[in-house]
């Protein structure tokens, strides 16, 4: 494609997404409401245009999307209801990860996020993982998915000064499991996560407030199961690893910590005093953040002129070059919520019932199922809206709402370390110069399983006895 016919292309996709960050915005706020029917229209042209420029592999899920909204139509009355409930859940995908993109957009110019990483990844080897698991969920939290790219590279630059091949390919694997570890172990807890944003959204009557304390205890076992499997399972070297002391301190994570409480604050703030889902909170709290942070890393340097850029570069540049990863998303949302809607009738004919289940087997399907549909491929945004709808109501089953986004993001966390088609997976075995599945089945096989038995027995637990 000429340069020029991209750039036009890329301003499009841009300015498209934009336009739809804000009515998804203005919808969470309740507000200017007439403007609602905008949404689908503007969707359907942004996947459109990403359509054009994806490859093969993204491709597919737009076909499939076709494929079914057509069956859809077959086969459903009111189905146009059904058509626009996928495209505003692609809508709210779309918003979600583009204002979360703005963090990650700053975080990774900032020099004070380039010093606390590279003091996490030089700790000695006894406390190098706790470390990178401890400090590497405050990177998820402002990076998102950058968080493994950020920390893999340095993590890559520190093994690379150890000159014994054997001590440097142990170093590099621990290391890059106890970032992925540390990424998926936010994921039941973090208001910024696609797990917290969709389970919420899709079990009704589930709050982020009420989950956060569970999903904490999630992120715990998490964390803590990994930590322990690298401890009791230390390789035996034939040589002794050469000894580093980090350059600085623990307080070079001090800024992390302040931005990450600004945050919490904020969207814990913003929650008590107004009716705004998380979710709608989140992608206002987080620009305002990045441009705020933003303005702060150029104050130096004619701020006003050299944010102003920054953000022209973000809009026409770094967000149209997501376009893979919102090609796929936005249709793992858009196939989740009509795939649900032609699944459940098919389960009524066949007489299948989930309620006949005892719900607490139910509720611990659920943290091996969606890790188990992630080995054949099936994203978890997809996994979750599609399974969403065939849950029995919270009051049938006798749990709170809480219980089943608990069990939801149990399993979502699961899928992040272990299928190989996650882009966790796909980030740590490129760094690790290993296939995705060779990461997914061998390096987290034993982790996947024991964290899945103790997320089993926590999510009964929190359901029925606390």
């Amino acid at each position: 494609m000429d340069k020029q016919i991209q750039n036009r292309v890329d301003l499009t996709t841009g300015m498209l997404l934009v336009a739809i960050t804000c009515l998804v915005i203005l919808h969470e706020w309740h507000v200017a409401a007439w403007m609602a029917p905008a949404k689908p229209a503007l969707v359907l042209l942004l996947v459109a245009i990403l359509a054009a420029q994806v490859r093969a592999s993204r491709k597919v899920f737009v076909a499939v999307a076709l494929g079914l909204t057509v069956a859809l139509g077959m086969h459903a009355s009111g189905w146009q209801l059904v058509v626009l409930d996928g495209l505003r859940s692609a809508a709210f995908i779309a918003a979600f990860f583009s204002a979360l993109s703005t963090l990650r957009n700053v975080a990774q110019t900032s020099a004070a996020v380039q010093a606390a990483g590279r003091f996490l990844s030089a700790q000695r080897p006894g406390r190098r993982y706790a470390a990178l698991t401890a400090g590497g969920q405050g990177f998820a939290l402002l990076l998102n998915y950058g968080a493994i790219q950020l920390l893999g590279a340095l993590a890559l630059a520190n093994a690379e000064t150890e000159p014994d091949p054997e001590v440097r390919g142990h170093r590099i694997r621990r290391m890059l499991l106890a970032i992925q570890r540390a990424f998926v172990s936010t994921l039941p807890w973090s208001p910024l996560s696609f797990a917290m944003a969709i389970s919420i959204s899709v079990v009704p009557g589930a709050t982020w407030s009420q989950a956060l304390v569970p999903g904490l205890v999630s992120s715990a076992l998490l964390a803590g199961i990994g930590w322990g499997l690298d401890t009791a399972f230390k390789p035996r070297l034939s040589v002794t690893p050469r000894r580093q002391t980090p350059e600085g301190s623990w307080a070079l994570m001090l800024p992390l910590l302040a931005l990450l409480a600004v945050l919490v604050v904020s969207v814990i703030g913003l929650s008590a005093i107004t009716d705004v889902r998380i979710v709608g909170l989140v992608v206002v709290i987080v620009p305002v953040i990045a441009l705020v942070w933003m303005l702060i890393q150029h104050w130096g340097q004619a701020p006003l002129q050299s944010v102003a850029r920054r953000v022209g570069d973000y809009v026409t540049r770094e967000l149209p070059g997501y376009r893979e990863e919102l090609t796929l998303l936005m249709m793992a949302g858009y196939i989740g919520t009509v795939g649900s809607a032609l699944l459940v009738p098919l389960m009524q004919r066949a007489g299948l019932d989930l309620s006949m289940l005892p719900p607490w087997l139910l509720l611990v399907s659920f943290v091996w199922l969606i890790p188990l549909v992630g080995q054949l491929g099936m994203n978890p945004i997809l996994a979750v809206t599609l399974i969403a709808p065939l849950i029995p109501g919270a009051e049938t089953l006798g749990v709170a709402p809480t219980a089943i986004v608990v069990s939801l993001a149990a399993g979502w966390a699961l899928s992040g370390a272990s299928s190989p088609f996650t882009a966790t997976t796909l980030l740590i075995g490129s760094f690790g110069g290993i296939s995705a599945q060779r990461v997914g089945l061998v390096w987290n096989g034993v982790y996947t399983v024991l964290c899945g038995g103790m997320l089993s027995l926590w999510v009964v637990l929190y359901a029925f006895v606390l």
